[in-house]
């Protein structure tokens, strides 16, 4: 017996029909009010539409009250070309370039599929940047797992790290930068979070809009399958409860090579002049891409669903406008221009269909073999969603966490303690090398690449000719955003802004990844609210857009949420990569000078965490104007040549940034303790606006006085000496620290480096 179709005929002689609207996550009163909308009860598809297109993950319903502040506070700055509200946003570089970038989370499906997961989230970040008309040119992935000695912990890293590595590599991008961070928090609920940076010519920029009465609507790219259907559109609006995964709808399948062509025919077309307007399909796929175009152009669309290419034949219409099956995308396209429009899909083996048409009806109307099954305002689905103004407040355990300081920790007090504690530090999974995991991914294809892992920041060439290029940094301490969400943002912002600044790149625009438990925990909310509110508040005092982002809630198994999570990715340019500023050091006798002021902050520190598992007291202070001057200070002395190397001062203090210097460079180093500092604090203090520059001596003077004119600290306490070794009657190459409660101590880089290196093979390989 045939099926029946839900038409929109039958939906208005019926409006009593039991619909699964609770199944598909909507709440009773988001149902009743799109009842109002329509006038009736949805159809089936219908109600397929608005449940994914009104999910936390499309619609940002709990965060939208708080997300303006990035809009009404941030000021847009003259490279701002493309802000907030389209696919990715779009920034000035100069010389007519333009550079399009932007981070998102595929969190949960990459703890249901790890592989899938983190594939598929390579893939769609990258659909966002070739939408904008954008080459694709590097990757930058944030992780965040579990503890790293619990076995699920090796599943889900495993699965990821191969899953971004098998992806990225098969495009051809570069995976330049990044972060992996482990803590308990994160054990149901990793973070899978991705960055992807592109290059175009202003001329080139293109929007999302359907418009134009008459144009056709082509789908093109994979065939729409059941993978993925409902996908990160649901599976990423509800928490996990203590068993795994509330709802296990089917992760998307990603094929990298149907994506590197479709990449390849998408700047064609567009570069052609073929295209009026683009659409990727991720979340919410056909639902997303043509409830979009509609409502951002002349407001009606006529689509023929049944004309969709299928994988699967017996897929229902309301599973073809939830799939989420990846490598699609949706063009625009003027009637005359459609035949060249084929012609390149078909030069580039990517197959395409004409499924709708624009109008100016203001409706999104779908029919399915002559039947209409979809009659609605595209807005209604696309833009004006539901908006939760949801309660928030400071918990009160917020008192108690910020009590439990670091004072009563017990310290290292005797120079055999010092060295200790280093080796250890050196090797705790956050702070050992990561090469493990980076060395499976292509840091170095396409012949661009610049800096990489474990640099500070991943640098990028953009124009061969001039030299001009971008760098990119990610960071976050969740622990700094858990004793205080509002200083965790900025801390986490002044981190990437000045590892941006230490390679020598004028910090220039802003993208985020909030990451955060359930939007329905009052506490939860308050973090969120601080936290949105103290990274728009920093990027207003230093004025740096906000070019877009993005918003994970629900990071929650059962009643326990992650660490709160603001990931901040910060973008740089540089006029000539020739003069960028490299980590190691290199050159005997360079002066080795300490940046900023180093006071007692360990609360929340790597030291706190790895050595005692503790968390409490409160971050470290943050002046956003010495970051400012510190950054100028990092970035002329880039420019004008006095600075040989640089790195900055973070996750492990001054200990862990002169062990990755002197590894990186295998060249040793004798450094003092200046007499006014305990020497623990010295080593593992994570005080901010810190960062470590090796100055030749001919430009000392230069320097300081660079420092002095800006009224900026600058201490001396050090110089590299590749001869330590060799005095000490060894032919090791060492670090050498005087004045550790009256005693030296001597570190052999060899054994720094090989206690680095094994922690995570030992973990997981």
């Amino acid at each position: 017996m045939a099926v029946r179709i839900d038409t929109v005929t039958v939906a208005s002689k019926s409006p009593d029909t039991d619909q699964p609207f609770a199944e598909l996550g909507l709440k009773t009163d988001e149902y009743k009010r799109i009842k109002e909308i329509l006038s009736r009860r949805p159809t089936s598809a219908e109600l397929a539409m608005y449940s994914v297109m009104w999910s936390e993950h499309c619609s940002y319903k709990s965060s939208k009250v708080h997300l303006r502040q990035f809009g009404q506070k941030v000021p847009k700055n003259d490279s701002m070309l493309v802000g907030i509200g389209e696919n990715a946003g779009v920034v000035d570089i100069g010389d007519g370039w333009a550079v399009t970038f932007k981070v998102e989370s595929h969190n949960h499906p990459s703890y249901v599929e790890p592989y899938q997961g983190a594939a598929t989230g390579i893939g769609g970040i990258v659909r966002d940047i070739i939408s904008m008309g954008a080459r694709p040119v590097a990757v930058v992935d944030p992780l965040r797992f579990g503890d790293p000695t619990n076995p699920d912990t090796r599943r889900v890293l495993t699965g990821v790290v191969a899953g971004i590595g098998g992806y990225g590599n098969c495009l051809g991008l570069p995976n330049i930068g990044g972060e992996i961070v482990f803590d308990s928090s994160y054990q149901g609920n990793p973070l899978v979070n991705a960055l992807c940076v592109g290059t175009m010519k202003h001329e080139d920029i293109h929007l999302a809009k359907a418009s134009g009465i008459g144009n056709a609507v082509i789908l093109y790219g994979a065939r729409t399958g059941g993978d993925g259907i409902g996908g990160v559109s649901v599976l990423a609006s509800e928490t996990f409860d203590a068993d795994g995964p509330a709802k296990r709808p089917s992760v998307q399948v990603g094929d990298p090579f149907m994506e590197k062509l479709l990449i390849e025919c998408t700047l064609e077309v567009l570069h052609a002049g073929l295209v009026e307007g683009i659409q990727d399909l991720g979340g919410a796929g056909i639902s997303c891409a043509t409830s979009e175009l509609a409502s951002n152009g002349e407001g009606g669309m006529h689509v023929w669903l049944d004309r969709v290419l299928l994988r699967d034949s017996t897929l229902s219409p309301e599973e073809i406008l939830m799939s989420e099956s990846q490598e699609r995308m949706c063009a625009v396209v003027e009637p005359a221009k459609v035949d060249s429009f084929m012609a390149v899909c078909k030069k580039w083996d990517v197959e395409a269909v004409v499924i709708g048409e624009v109008n100016n009806s203001g409706r999104l109307t779908v029919e399915w073999h002559g039947e209409e099954i979809v009659n609605v305002p595209p807005r209604s689905v696309a833009h004006d969603g539901p908006v939760y103004e949801r309660p928030f407040a400071r918990p009160d355990w917020m008192d108690t966490r910020q009590a439990n300081g670091v004072e009563n920790l017990t310290r290292p007090t005797s120079a055999d303690e010092v060295r200790q504690t280093w080796l250890k530090m050196v090797a705790t999974p956050n702070l050992a090398s990561k090469n493990w995991v980076t060395s499976q991914y292509d840091r170095y294809v396409r012949g661009n690449t610049i800096l990489a892992q474990p640099e500070d920041s991943g640098m990028i060439r953009v124009d061969e000719l001039s030299g001009l290029g971008v760098a990119v940094s990610t960071d976050c301490n969740a622990r700094f955003a858990a004793l205080d969400p509002y200083k965790g943002a900025q801390l986490a912002f002044a981190e990437s802004y000045r590892n941006v600044a230490v390679t020598g790149a004028k910090p220039l625009a802003v993208t985020n990844c909030l990451n955060f438990g359930s939007p329905e925990d009052p506490s939860v909310m308050w973090q969120f609210e601080q936290a949105v509110t103290g990274l728009a508040d920093a990027c207003l005092q230093m004025g740096t857009p906000v070019t877009g982002g993005n918003v994970s809630f629900y990071n929650q198994t059962g009643d326990v949420a992650i660490h709160p999570t603001p990931v901040v990715g910060v973008l740089g340019v540089i006029d000539d990569v020739e003069r960028r500023t490299p980590m190691a050091w290199s050159t005997d006798g360079e002066a080795i000078y300490l940046l900023g002021e180093t006071k007692n902050e360990l609360a929340g520190s790597e030291w706190a965490h790895a050595v005692h598992n503790h968390l409490g007291g409160l971050p470290p202070e943050l002046d956003l104007e010495k970051e400012r001057t510190l950054a100028e200070i990092l970035v002329a002395g880039s420019r004008d040549g006095m600075i040989s190397a640089a790195h900055d001062i973070s996750e492990g203090g001054l200990a862990q940034t002169l062990s990755e210097m002197a590894i990186r460079a295998n060249i040793g180093a004798r450094v003092w303790v200046p007499d006014e500092l305990d020497p623990f604090v010295f080593l593992w203090s994570e005080s901010a606006t810190r960062a470590i520059v090796v100055i030749a001596r001919s430009e000392e003077l230069r320097f300081t006085d660079m420092c002095k004119a800006r009224n900026f600290m600058a201490s001396r306490i050090g110089a590299v000496d590749s001869k330590l070794g060799v005095e000490s009657g060894t032919d090791e190459q060492l670090v050498q620290i005087d004045g550790i409660y009256g005693r030296e101590v001597s570190l052999s880089i060899n054994e720094l480096r090989t206690l680095s290196e094994a922690t995570l093979p030992e973990l997981f390989g």
